[in-house]
C-alpha cells in the first residue's frame, strides 16, 4: 500500500506537503463555480478532507445550452462536434442534435455529487502523482453520503458546532462570493 501524504509534514523524510492545500482549495472553488453545488464547508487534513456540499439539482434547469457548454468546457475540451459549434462553424441539423445531446449530457453531471468529486479529485490525484514521480489514486470515495438529520454530528467533526455554523458558512460565503466576483475581492482589498 501506498505511503502518501494529501497535505502537511511527512515526519519520516521530512518533506512538507502544505503547498498541496491551495491546490485543493482552487480546485474546490473552481468546481463551486462550474456545478449546481454549493459549499457549506470543507477541512483538509494531511492524507484526506471533508467536503459539505448542498446540491442543487434545479438550479441546471434554465441554463442555456452554450451556458451548459460553456461551464462544462471549462473543465474539459469537449467533443470536437461541441468545439466547432463553440468556434461558430456552421453546423447541420443532426449536428446540432447531437449538440444538444451532449449538453443534456453535461447538464445532468454538472449536478451529480459523483462527477464533481470526480473532477476535484483526478486533478489533484495527477498533479500529487507527478509530484511524487507515481501513480494511483491519492484519495478513497467510499466515504461520501447525504446529510439529512445526521447534519450535526457531521458538522461537529468537522468543527462546526451548531452556535459558530452560522458564522462560518457566512464567512466561507462571502469568500465564495469574493472568488466569484473578482471585481468585489478587489474594492474589499
Amino acid at each position: 500500500m501506498r505511503r502518501t501524504f494529501l497535505c502537511g509534514q511527512d515526519r519520516a523524510t521530512g518533506r512538507s506537503y502544505e503547498h498541496r492545500r491551495g491546490w485543493i482549495e482552487e480546485r474546490i472553488r473552481l468546481l463551486a463555480s462550474v456545478f449546481a453545488v454549493d459549499v457549506a464547508a470543507y477541512a483538509v487534513m494531511s492524507n484526506h478532507y471533508h467536503l459539505v456540499v448542498k446540491l442543487s439539482p434545479d438550479d441546471v434547469e434554465p441554463w442555456s445550452i452554450d451556458e451548459v457548454l460553456a461551464r462544462w468546457c471549462s473543465l474539459y475540451k469537449g467533443p470536437p462536434l461541441v468545439q466547432r459549434y463553440h468556434r461558430g462553424d456552421e453546423l447541420c441539423a443532426a449536428e446540432f442534435r447531437r449538440v444538444e445531446e451532449y449538453a443534456e449530457t453535461f447538464r445532468l453531471r454538472l449536478a451529480d455529487l459523483s462527477w464533481f468529486m470526480k473532477c476535484l479529485n483526478e486533478p489533484i490525484a495527477r498533479q500529487a502523482n507527478r509530484e511524487d514521480e507515481c501513480t494511483g489514486r491519492i484519495s478513497r470515495s467510499d466515504k461520501r453520503g447525504a446529510i439529512g438529520e445526521k447534519a450535526l454530528p457531521i458538522l461537529k467533526r468537522l468543527n462546526l458546532d451548531p452556535e459558530r455554523w452560522c458564522h462560518r458558512a457566512t464567512a466561507f460565503e462571502d469568500s465564495y462570493q469574493d472568488y466569484r466576483n473578482p471585481g468585489r475581492r478587489r474594492q474589499a482589498a
